[in-house]
């Protein structure tokens, strides 16, 4: 079974869309897309705006977005799997110092 990360680079890839072009428009660096596919739990949020920027859509590839499987009101089961996957943390993290350093830079041109 593949896990999220390979099965957004198996669609990026095949979409034609350089990462770098793909990093830039997410605000993201090339590293954070590269460490994204060696991830297993990437966030359904990350998985929805790629998909947005290449055109493609995941719901045949992920499960969690089949929506006869989650019961409204009530979060599913694999989003409390993956806040406490330390990959989870990681990614929020990276997104944390990633903004840090846009701030760094920011204030740097003033």
């Amino acid at each position: 079974m593949q896990y999220r990360g390979e099965i957004l680079k198996e669609a990026i890839y095949k979409s034609g869309v350089p990462i770098t072009e793909l990093a830039k428009r997410l605000g993201k660096s090339r590293r954070w897309m590269y460490l994204m596919f060696e991830n297993s739990m990437v966030s359904l949020d990350i998985v929805l705006q790629i998909g947005k920027l290449i055109h493609h859509d995941f719901t045949d590839e992920i499960k969690e977005f089949n929506v006869s499987s989650t019961v409204v009101n009530e979060p599913p089961a694999a989003y409390e799997k993956e806040v406490s996957n330390a990959d989870y943390w990681k990614d929020k993290y990276l997104k944390l110092l990633e903004e840090y350093n846009m701030l760094l830079k920011q204030r740097q041109i003033q």
